[in-house]
C-alpha cells in the first residue's frame, strides 16, 4: 500500500505547516492527515506542530520517570575493569554486572520489545564478532562469537547460521567448540578463504591453555554438504604463533587470505607494538606452513592495538564488488581495523604494494585509527567477505548492548548484528567508502505513505500519521535553499562543533539541527533524533553533520547509554546545482531497540540503541523536526512499515 501526503507553500490556499502552541497544552499535537490517491500526488494537508524547544524545555522540567527500584546483583561494586579485558580482547559490556544499586523497573514486555524483528540475533545468550562468512552450494553461511551458556561474554565457540538471501536465517548446531589445549579458553574470532578449487580454509584464533592467542587451521569435514554442518581441526594446530616481540595477547584475528600471482597466499593479522597499532602478513602455498614477511603491511602510531583487521580491494568508478585477490590499476585497497582501546572501526583508502609488502594511506590525515569510522555509533569487529552470486563486498557489524549486564542476563540475551551492508568506493569524494542495506532488505517492505514538500519552520515539530513506528524503513529528503544558507554563513557560523559534546537536538543555531525523531511518544518524554547540524568552517565554508541524540531516548537513564553519536559528512555543491538546493539524504532503518542511519548514500553511518519505557509497540511514533532558528527545511518523506524476518532453527530431523 502506498500512501502520499503533501503541503503547499502557497499560504493564500493552505494555512501554515505549523501553528506555535506557547502554552504547550499539547507536545505534539494532532497529526497530520491526508487522502489515498493513486496515481495522483496531489494533497493538501495542515500538519500541526509545536516551538521545538519549548517543547524540549517543558520534557526537562516535566518528566516524572518510573520509581527505581533496589536490584541485588549478589556483588558490592561495580566492576572497574570489563568483561574480557582480563583475557586478552577488549571489553565486552557497556556496564560491568553491578552489586546493589538502583535500577529501572523493567517489565517482561519492555524487554520482550528490545529484542529486533529483522536483524540477525541467536534466540538466546551472548554474542558477538561475525566470522567467517561465505557463499557455498546455494546458502549463504554466518558464523559468530557466541556464548552458549549465558547473555554474557564468556566460554566462546562458534554458532552458525545459514540463509538463502542474508534476511531470513536458519540457525545450526554450533560450528566450533573450545575443546583443544589450543583453543581451550575461546574459539575467537577467524576469516573464511575459498580457494580456486572451491575448497574453503578458515583460520581464527584459539585462546590456548596458557592464554596465548594462535592461528588455527579449520575445514569443513564434508565439502558436497551444503550446510557445512562439521568441522575438523587440524591436528597440527597452531599453524602460527606469536613471533619474536609480540606479546602473547596482542595477536590476533586472522583476515581473509588472498593469492599473488606468484601462487603465494597471504593472510595479515592485528598487532602491536608499544603503543603502536599494527598488521602483520604472513606468506603460505599450503595452508599449513606460514612464513611472516620482513616489515608490516602498516601501522600507526598511538592507536594501540588493532583487532579484526580487514584488508580487501575496491574498484574506482565502479559498481560491484572485487574479490580479496583482485589487483590492477583501477583499484584502491581497504585497511580496516578495529581499535581495542576505544571499540570503534576505523579505515582508510590506499595503495598496496605486494612486493614491499607495504600499504600506504592515499591521505595520511585519514589514516586508520586517527581518519574516518565505518559507523559513528555502537558498531565493531565488523568484517566483510565476497558475494560471487551477485557481485559485491558485504559488510557485518557486531552491534554490542547499551544497557546493563545484569539487565542483558534477566532478557537472556545479548548483541546483534547490522543488516548486511553493500560496500563501494564513494567515486564522487574518492576519501569515502558508501555503505548501503543490501537489496534483500527491501523485500520486508509492507505498505508504505509518502509526505511530499513537508514545510518545517523554525522551531517546528511535524507528527507523522502512519501508526506505529517499531519497525520502519524510513528515506527522506531535507532541503534548504542555497540562498539563505549563503547568507546566513556569510555573518555567522559554529566551526568548533562536534555532534558528541553539543547539547544534541535540544541545542538551537541558526542551520540546525534539523531533522527526525524516532521511538518517540506522543507526549515527547521518549525520543531519538536523527540530524542535521550545519557549521560554518574556517575557511568560511560550511560542516555538515550527521548526528544521533540518545539524551532523550530513554526515562531509564541511569541504565542505558545516552549518548550523542556522529560526525561530518561530505555534501558535494554538484550533487544539487539542478534543484538549487542542499539537500541531504536520509535513510533510516528502525528495528526495536536498534536504529541504523545513512546519509548522503552511506558516507556516513550511524547505529545507535535505544530503549525506550513508553515509545514502544504501539506507543511508537515517527515526527519531522526542525530545531534551527534562521531557516527554512522543505523535507519529503517515505515510510515502508517492515515485516518481520523468518529466523528460527534449521529442520534438522527432516535431513
Amino acid at each position: 500500500m502506498d500512501t502520499h501526503y503533501s503541503t503547499s507553500h502557497d499560504e493564500d490556499h493552505v494555512p501554515l505547516s505549523y501553528s506555535p502552541l506557547l502554552d504547550l497544552p499539547d507536545p505534539a499535537g494532532p497529526p497530520a492527515k491526508g487522502r489515498r490517491c493513486r496515481p495522483l500526488k496531489v494533497f493538501a494537508v495542515t500538519l500541526a506542530s509545536v516551538v521545538f524547544l519549548l517543547s524540549l524545555v517543558a520534557l526537562v522540567i516535566h518528566q516524572s520517570p518510573q520509581t527505581p527500584v533496589t536490584v541485588d546483583n549478589g556483588g558490592s561494586s561495580m566492576e572497574t575493569e570489563g568483561r574480557g579485558v582480563a583475557q586478552g580482547v577488549s571489553e565486552k559490556s557497556f556496564r560491568g554486572f553491578s552489586g546493589r544499586r538502583l535500577s529501572f523497573n523493567w517489565t517482561s514486555s519492555m524487554y520482550a520489545w528490545q529484542r529486533t524483528a529483522f536483524h540477525f540475533q541467536p534466540e538466546k545468550n551472548w554474542m558477538n564478532d561475525p566470522d567467517g562468512p561465505l557463499f557455498h552450494m546455494g546458502w549463504y553461511h554466518l558464523f559468530y562469537q557466541y556464548n552458549p551458556d549465558s547473555a554474557v561474554w564468556g566460554n566462546i565457540t562458534w554458532g552458525h547460521a545459514v540463509s538463502r538471501d542474508m534476511i531470513h536465517w536458519l540457525y545450526l548446531p554450533l560450528a566450533m567448540v573450545p575443546d583443544q589445549w589450543f583453543d581451550l579458553n575461546g574459539v575467537w574470532t577467524g576469516s573464511a578463504t575459498i580457494l580456486p578449487s572451491g575448497e574453503i580454509i578458515m583460520l581464527y584464533t584459539g585462546d590456548t591453555d596458557d592464554a596465548v592467542q594462535v592461528q588455527n587451521l579449520a575445514y569443513p569435514a564434508n565439502l558436497s554438504d551444503p550446510l557445512l554442518l562439521n568441522w575438523t581441526k587440524y591436528e597440527n594446530n597452531p599453524v602460527i604463533v606469536p613471533p619474536t616481540g609480540i606479546a602473547s595477547d596482542n595477536f590476533r584475528d586472522p583476515t581473509t587470505m588472498w593469492v599473488r600471482p606468484d601462487g603465494d597466499w597471504r593472510v595479515a593479522i592485528g598487532s602491536l607494538v608499544n603503543t603502536t597499532g599494527i598488521v602483520l602478513v604472513y606468506k603460505t602455498t599450503n595452508f599449513t606452513d606460514y612464513e611472516l614477511l620482513d616489515g608490516i603491511l602498516h601501522g600507526v602510531p598511538g592507536t594501540g592495538m588493532w583487532e579484526c583487521v580487514d584488508f580487501y580491494p575496491v574498484l574506482i568508478d565502479g559498481d560491484y564488488g572485487l574479490d580479496t585477490s583482485d589487483f590492477g590499476s583501477n583499484i584502491k585497497h581497504v585497511l580496516k581495523a578495529s581499535m581495542d582501546d576505544n571499540r570503534h572501526d576505523y579505515y582508510a583508502l590506499g595503495t598496496y604494494d605486494p612486493v614491499n609488502n607495504t600499504w600506504t594511506p592515499e591521505n595520511p590525515e585519514l589514516d586508520v585509527g586517527i581518519g574516518l569510522r565505518l559507523d559513528y555509533g555502537k558498531y565493531y569487529a565488523s568484517k566483510t567477505y565476497y558475494d560471487p552470486v551477485k557481485k559485491r563486498r558485504i559488510l557485518y557489524g557486531w552491534i554490542s548492548e547499551g544497557d546493563l549486564e545484569s539487565d542483558d542476563l534477566k532478557k537472556g540475551w545479548a548483541s546483534l548484528q547490522s543488516m548486511p551492508r553493500n560496500i563501494l568506493h564513494d567515486n564522487k569524494t574518492g576519501t569515502h567508502l558508501l555503505q548501503w542495506p543490501i537489496e534483500e532488505v527491501e523485500s520486508l517492505r509492507t505498505n508504505s505513505t509518502e509526505f511530499e514538500d513537508v514545510l518545517l519552520e523554525p522551531g517546528s515539530v511535524v507528527p507523522l500519521e502512519i501508526g506505529s513506528a517499531s519497525q520502519l524503513d524510513i528515506v527522506a529528503e531535507l532541503e534548504v535553499d542555497n540562498e539563505t544558507l549563503e547568507t546566513v554563513l556569510a555573518v555567522e557560523g559554529d566551526a568548533i562543533y562536534n555532534c558528541s559534546t553539543s547539547a544534541g537536538a535540544a541545542g538551537r543555531a541558526t542551520l540546525g539541527p534539523f531533522g527526525i525523531l524516532v521511538l518517540a511518544n506522543d507526549e515527547l518524554s521518549e525520543l531519538t533524533p536523527i540530524y542535521f547540524y550545519i557549521a560554518k568552517d574556517t575557511d568560511g565554508s560550511y560542516k555538515t553533520f550527521f548526528c544521533s541524540d540518545l539524551s532523550r531516548s530513554s526515562l531509564a537513564e541511569s541504565d542505558v547509554d545516552l549518548s550523542i553519536y556522529g560526525s561530518t559528512v561530505p555534501v558535494l555543491e554538484d550533487e544539487n546545482l539542478t534543484m538549487r538546493v542542499l539537500s541531504w539524504l536520509l535513510p533510516q532503518c528502525v528495528d526495536h531497540s536498534i536504529v541504523e542511519g545513512y546519509s548522503q548514500g552511506g558516507r556516513t553511518c550511524i547505529t545507535s540503541r535505544v530503549y525506550p519505557t513508553e515509545a514502544i509497540y504501539g506507543a511508537a511514533r515517527l515526527f519531522l523536526f526542525n530545531n534551527a532558528t534562521s531557516v527554512n527545511v522543505t523535507a519529503t518523506i517515505k515510510v515502508w512499515e517492515m515485516s518481520s524476518a523468518d529466523i528460527h532453527p534449521y529442520p534438522l530431523d527432516q535431513l
